[in-house]
């Protein structure tokens, strides 16, 4: 599978726009997890393997390099970690992840185990970094 680019056909849309390759990247298997856990830090293989819920290395290693191709995964000294461009993407995903939660527990009654602790963490560590 080739990695994603705008002004080329992806899955879904041969329109070439930029926002479609980007949702064609982040909607393979775990692109999104990989984001998420990042933005806690930078993360050694082994541990974000483990963190993604014991993802095959196959996996795992493909995601990284479309995300490290498309300049929102870097490897550093510390292992893998989002680039400035990638916390700002996941800057935009976090008010999605909030919204989802919230979508899903209104219209579904479904509220997945330790999303609200996890998403009301996201919201106070943005707040502090803010200076509220």
């Amino acid at each position: 599978m080739s990695n994603p680019k705008p002004g080329a056909a992806v899955r879904g849309s041969d329109s070439g726009a930029p926002i479609n390759s980007l949702f064609d990247l982040l909607g393979r298997r775990w692109a999104l997890g990989i984001l998420w856990y990042l933005g806690d830090g930078p993360s050694a293989f082994r541990q974000l393997q483990e963190r993604c819920g014991g993802i095959s290395p196959s996996i795992l290693n493909a995601r990284l390099k479309e995300l490290r191709d498309a300049q929102i995964v870097t490897r550093t000294p510390d292992g893998y970690a989002l680039t400035a461009r990638g916390a700002e993407l996941r800057s935009f995903v976090v008010p999605l992840a909030n919204w989802s939660a919230d979508w899903s527990k209104a219209v579904y009654g479904y509220e997945r185990p330790g999303m609200s602790e996890r998403l009301a963490n996201e919201r106070l560590c943005k707040e502090k970094a803010r200076g509220y």
